[in-house]
């Protein structure tokens, strides 16, 4: 992932710092937050400066996970010049966004504090980048989902469409020998059937706070649990507490913004 972004931005050569930038000049360099946010990344941008610049030190002030204030240190860096100019705009870009997710997801797993349900992230990720940015919602407190296609099972809509019923998709997961079978339900009545063909997680698909406290009650101990579908600040609360065992939130790699971090420079 760092050589091809490396490659994306870089190209033959940053032609810029080359033709300004005397080449025994030598940087200090300071990471700083620039708001309220959580770092995740810092071992990322590290690998950045060293693919560029062997020759330079990073020292990070900071650990993933962290929480810091407008002000605060991330990372300090150092090194030949020209290298350094070089390797900020990628080291600065996976940085922010992942700490962006990082800072997202926390604010999500703050609204549930004291709930027993857990946050979850989905698939909703930048092609190419899932790794990190699955990375970086743990690192804001929130659990993965399934990681791949081949990482667990959800039986969706048009799959149950093609088997015919809920009942019948479960029964060729299971004659497959797949194991830990979750199937998404629009209706309580879908729920109902679920429960009836052995589902071993229930999915409930922007379904109402209501909804979701009868589709609880239905499944009782018999299924695990979890709330899915335009979960929002305003309503992740309220259905935590209708006792699902977890809510998946897309939002917080498909829709979180980049902090900004300040990367400022001088001359040694």
């Amino acid at each position: 992932m760092i050589d091809a972004a490396i490659a994306e931005d870089v190209g033959a050569g940053d032609i810029t710092s080359q033709a300004l930038i005397p080449v025994d000049a030598r940087y200090h360099g300071t990471l700083r937050a620039r708001e309220t946010m959580v770092a995740a990344g810092l071992d990322v941008a590290e690998r950045v400066f060293f693919k560029i610049e062997p020759a330079c030190t990073f020292e990070a002030k900071a650990t993933d996970g962290d929480q810091l204030e407008k002000g605060d240190i991330l990372a300090k860096v150092r090194g030949p010049a020209r290298g350094l100019l070089t390797a900020e705009r990628t080291a600065l870009n996976f940085l922010q966004h992942l700490s962006g997710i990082a800072t997202l997801t926390r604010s999500y797993a703050e609204l549930i504090d004291g709930t027993n349900a857990v946050l979850l992230d989905t698939r909703k990720t930048t092609p190419g980048l899932r790794i990190l940015e699955k990375y970086a919602t743990r690192m804001g407190g929130a659990t993965n989902h399934r990681m791949r296609l081949d990482d667990a099972v959800l039986i969706k809509d048009n799959h149950i469409a093609v088997s015919g019923s809920i009942e019948e998709a479960v029964k060729r997961a299971r004659a497959a020998g797949l194991t830990s079978i979750e199937v998404e339900c629009d209706t309580l009545d879908q729920v109902e059937q679920a429960v009836t063909a052995g589902a071993d997680i229930i999915m409930f698909d922007n379904m109402n706070t209501e909804q979701l406290k009868q589709g609880v009650a239905l499944v009782g101990s018999k299924a695990k649990t979890e709330a899915s579908g335009g979960v929002t600040f305003e309503t992740i609360r309220a259905i935590a507490e209708t006792g699902v065992d977890t809510v998946s939130v897309g939002r917080i790699t498909q829709s979180a913004p980049a902090v900004d971090i300040g990367l400022d420079w001088a001359l040694e």
